[in-house]
C-alpha cells in the first residue's frame, strides 16, 4: 500500500481534474515515471505562470491528451524537479500532505 509523507495511506490528490502519472487521481512513486509526479499541490496563478515560463504550460487544455488545463485552486501531481525549481524561485504552491507520496529521499 502506498503511504503519504505522514506515514498514512496515500489519499487521492484530485479526480477533477484527474491527475497522476497513471491518471488515477494519485501522486504515486512509480519506477516507470521518469518525471516523478509525486507532489500533490494546489495550483496558484503565480506557480502556473512560473511553470509556463519554464516551458510547461499547464493552463492550456489539450483535449487529445485528455488534459483540461489547470486553474488556480486545482490540485495536481507535480514533478519533483519542477517543485524544487519553484521552491528555489519562491513560487512553490502549497502541498496536500495526505496526498503527497512518501519517497526514500524525504
Amino acid at each position: 500500500m502506498d503511504e503519504n509523507v505522514l506515514g498514512e495511506p496515500l489519499a487521492p490528490c484530485s479526480e477533477d481534474p484527474m491527475t497522476g502519472f497513471e491518471r488515477d487521481g494519485f501522486c504515486r512513486v512509480l519506477a516507470r515515471d521518469p518525471g516523478r509526479h509525486e507532489v500533490c499541490a494546489v495550483m496558484t496563478e503565480e506557480f502556473l505562470s512560473f511553470t509556463r515560463a519554464q516551458g510547461n504550460d499547464l493552463t492550456t487544455p489539450r483535449p487529445r491528451l485528455n488534459f483540461p488545463g489547470l486553474e488556480p485552486g486545482d490540485r495536481w501531481c507535480l514533478c519533483v524537479p519542477r517543485w524544487v525549481e519553484a521552491r528555489e524561485a519562491n513560487v512553490v504552491p502549497l502541498e496536500t500532505l495526505r496526498a503527497h507520496a512518501h519517497t526514500a529521499e524525504e
